[in-house]
């Protein structure tokens, strides 16, 4: 009657759900949404003390029997926070968030340190782009001295939640990849990385002790407590939500292509090498799980068919229906929606465009179409990185928000020309967490089973739900996508600017 719980404290919610890996189930599920602090400088910030308030009410709401029966949970987070705590274990600042672009002057600081791009991909595997976490330090120490000051430990959104729940500080190698300062190739802090970000302080000594993929920590009486657990409830490492994601889909080993429709979007592949680009074409990330998981990542994938529904007045619960009213290529109508600055293609200060307007595509329609398909060519441009690489693959997996959209589904399959399945389990970063959890207790009771039976036994696709591309359609898509890139190159320089 045992079961497991992942928690995936993403950007817009925090999840809860239950899995009794008997039955093949979820036995409940729980969410609450989390409001964002936006500035007009690009900074995204939000409060830990808001995931904290989220996971209790999730918990409260599941049955007190069931749980009772839990036996370990993981934590699934946005990756790229930063979350400055001080020696008591007080939060000192708002965290910012991996949406914030506050920090794109400082990106080019730390880097310029170490001698560029290319110095800094030798140093650790990856550029550090807008986001990550590297450079929130610096910001920090300019903008909030006094947090900076009293500074004891570099806690990520998920290495907090954890910190919540047993009261010890450790991360844990795929969401520590998304710092900036991980060399990925040796799975060590680069000691000339976190020079360049303070050559006034050794920031490895805020760095917390990494932990095994499969770990296990007790949970803290005192929030076993507060959430309704046994006391005898154990912690899994967790990791980032990509990672969790990739447990969650089956990526987990090679030949898997997954891809998140989420705030951001997402495209991963796991790796049993590292596999690191010289141009810093993808995010070449650690797993959570011992391998690596080279990753594209978009900022802007349902957050532009949101704001296209708000600013015309309906749900995206409605949006297939525009899609269906509307061809592919959205009859001219080309969107670049970089609402948020955009990673893939790296433009940090990017904003999003709306080009080719005419009378007869300037409807809401054909607006919301050229969202949804402007956020999936981003991914498409990341795609193509991979396929130069000589990465090959045969279907997607697709989870996120934007997988319950029929025809978001039916665009990913006609744009890539490939199979899409979709799991069972929808919340692939939450089930991915408890699916690690369900690992790490076997491997505590001396069960052989690697994380990829676990995934083969547990991730099921739903065949209703399988999609094929549609030969003549494929080819409209691959004219307008070669239409998005035109206009991407052309705008690129102002969007540089």
């Amino acid at each position: 009657m045992a079961v497991t719980a992942g928690i995936d404290a993403g950007t817009q919610s925090l999840k809860v759900v239950v899995y009794d890996p008997a039955a093949r189930t979820l036995v409940a599920t729980a969410s609450a949404a989390l409001d964002l602090i936006s500035g007009e400088d690009g900074s995204r910030e939000q409060h830990p003390a808001d995931w904290v308030a989220a996971m209790q009410a999730c918990f409260d709401r599941i049955d007190p029997a069931v749980r009772a029966r839990i036996v370990a949970l993981s934590v699934s987070g946005q990756q790229h926070g930063f979350v400055p705590v001080d020696a008591r274990g007080e939060v000192l600042a708002p965290a910012k968030l991996w949406c914030d672009t506050s920090t794109t002057a400082e990106c080019t600081q730390i880097m310029d340190a170490v001698g560029g791009s290319a110095a800094t991909i030798a140093l650790a595997g990856n550029p550090i782009l807008a986001g990550y976490t590297a450079s929130k330090l610096p910001w920090t120490k300019a903008h909030r001295p006094d947090a900076y000051a009293q500074l004891a430990t570099i806690l990520l959104p998920h290495d907090y939640l954890n910190f919540v729940l047993t009261g010890e500080r450790f991360c844990e190698y795929g969401d520590a990849s998304g710092t900036g300062w991980l060399d990925v190739r040796t799975r060590t802090w680069s000691k000339e990385l976190l020079r360049a970000t303070d050559a006034d302080r050794d920031l490895a000594t805020c760095l917390p002790p990494f932990a095994a993929p499969d770990a296990l920590f007790d949970i803290d009486p005192t929030a076993a407590t507060r959430l309704g657990l046994p006391a005898t409830a154990k912690v899994a490492v967790g990791g980032g939500d990509n990672m969790m994601a990739a447990i969650g889909t089956g990526c987990v080993e090679e030949g898997r292509l997954a891809m998140s429709l989420g705030t951001s979007g997402t495209l991963f592949a796991y790796s049993n090498t590292p596999v690191v680009d010289p141009d810093g074409a993808w995010a070449a990330f650690c797993s959570s799980t011992g391998g690596w998981l080279p990753l594209i990542c978009t900022m802007n994938c349902t957050v532009a068919t949101e704001q296209v529904g708000m600013l015309f007045g309906f749900s995206t619960r409605d949006g297939d229906a525009h899609l269906h009213a509307t061809s592919p290529g959205a009859d001219g109508l080309v969107m670049l929606p970089f609402l948020n600055g955009e990673r893939t293609p790296d433009l940090p200060r990017g904003k999003g465009v709306l080009a080719g307007l005419d009378t007869s595509n300037f409807t809401p329609a054909h607006v919301y179409r050229a969202a949804m398909e402007g956020a999936t060519y981003s991914l498409k441009y990341g795609f193509d990185a991979f396929v130069r690489a000589g990465m090959r693959f045969e279907r997607i997996v697709l989870t996120g928000g934007g997988s319950n959209s029929a025809a978001w589904r039916q665009l990913v399959a006609d744009v890539f020309g490939l199979p899409v399945d979709v799991p069972v389990q929808a919340e692939g970063a939450a089930f991915g967490a408890a699916l690690q959890a369900l690992w790490a207790v076997g491997r505590v009771n001396d069960d052989a089973a690697s994380i990829a039976d676990i995934a083969r036994a547990h991730v099921a696709t739903d065949p209703a739900l399988s999609v094929t591309p549609d030969p003549t359609r494929t080819q409209a898509y691959a004219a307008a996508y070669r239409r998005f890139l035109q206009h991407l190159d052309a705008l690129t320089p102002l969007q540089r600017g």
